[in-house]
């Protein structure tokens, strides 16, 4: 199918195996301001995910090469951010269906473009967040820990690190903030760009899957510590390589 637009990464990926119904799409998303890349089987979503590298991922559910549940359950995998499902389909079960492999939102086609449009807008929302200006954007380096923002790569002790999206900002975040406890709120706030509600645990799951893969305790962690009554504290010196 056609090719994204330039850039070091796109909006949205399309992955539709109609192909006059891909392309009318994403036309009308450019006409609107965003950028598109279209794949058109299922069984090559993945890499061209990690090519990609979009904000959002809106995913049939009939696909060749493999079905949108399966690419869906991989794609949560690597990816934290918003996976809108559509099908020809309309019934209950498929949405319960396609909610469960991971996606946020569903829809039926045929479907309104501006309908589709305003959906996925609301999706791309929830991805933003505040960042400094590209040419002012330098590496985070904590003894063995370096962390591009430029690129998203995070290597510890010169070993790349594999994060989600998500996983990525919070380790961000904390990493400007070394040495500074945040609470939940501020958190919530800076990566959801809403008021933490008080009941949400998203970020400690994070939390605890970034320990994990940065080679952190779970029962007694050194790197990010918890604070309790406060929040989440990254240790500047607990970074010197092993």
């Amino acid at each position: 199918m056609g090719p994204a637009l330039s850039g070091d990464a796109v909006d949205i990926l399309l992955v539709e195996d109609d192909r006059r119904l891909a392309e009318l799409t994403a036309e009308y998303f450019r006409q609107n301001g965003l950028s598109v890349a279209l794949e058109s089987r299922g069984d090559r979503a993945l890499a061209r995910f990690r090519d990609e590298r979009p904000r959002v991922v809106l995913l049939d559910l009939m696909l060749p090469g493999a079905d949108g549940l399966s690419v869906c359950r991989e794609l949560r995998q690597i990816f934290d951010g918003p996976i809108l499902m559509f099908t020809a389909r309309d019934s209950d079960i498929d949405q319960v269906i396609g909610l469960e492999a991971g996606a946020d939102d569903y829809v039926a086609k045929p479907v309104d473009p501006m309908v589709l449009l305003a959906r996925t807008r609301a999706l791309l929302r929830r991805t933003e967040r505040t960042a400094p200006p590209a040419e002012t954007r330098t590496d985070i380096v904590l003894g063995g820990l370096r962390v591009s923002d430029a690129s998203q790569q995070v290597w510890l002790d010169g070993e790349e690190v594999e994060l989600t999206t998500q996983e990525f900002e919070l380790l961000c975040l904390l990493a400007r903030n070394a040495g500074k406890v945040l609470s939940r709120k501020e958190i919530f706030r800076s990566m959801r760009g809403i008021e933490y509600d008080g009941l949400d645990r998203s970020i400690d799951g994070r939390v605890s899957k970034l320990r994990r893969k940065l080679g952190d305790s779970a029962t007694r962690p050194a790197r990010i510590k918890t604070v309790w009554g406060k929040g989440y504290l990254l240790v500047p010196d607990a970074w010197e390589p092993a």
